[in-house]
């Protein structure tokens, strides 16, 4: 029998399969590579991974100093991606680069289930 994380896992991405639910958008998480002392740049590495999500709006009660009311916000499921995403990473939707501002873990037993990703051009 499933446990109840990989269940809830599964019933996200289920959702965000139904179409007018959620579509497909690419999560790019970016690792900070070696520092060139010659340029001063540090090189980065991508790693591409594609999700269905959830799409929603952001509700006038988050909207803070952080949060802005044009700022996108999708769900995902954990078990789509191999990594947490953090604030260093990117979203592609439709091809347009989109950097996350906020992240919100929703866990299980110390599993996690789902992340929810505020998102701003």
């Amino acid at each position: 029998m499933p446990n109840f994380a990989s269940a809830v896992q599964k019933a996200i991405k289920n959702v965000a399969s139904i179409q007018g639910f959620g579509q497909d958008v690419t999560v790019r998480t970016i690792t900070a590579g070696s520092y060139n002392t010659t340029t001063g740049v540090i090189s980065e590495s991508n790693s591409d991974a594609t999700v269905k999500a959830v799409f929603e709006d952001v509700n006038m009660r988050e909207v803070n100093e952080l949060i802005q009311a044009e700022d996108k916000k999708i769900t995902i499921s954990a078990g789509d991606v191999t990594t947490k995403p953090t604030t260093k990473d990117k979203v592609l939707i439709s091809n347009i680069v989109h950097n996350i501002i906020r992240v919100l873990t929703k866990t299980s037993g110390g599993t996690d289930i789902s992340y929810t990703l505020y998102l701003r051009t």
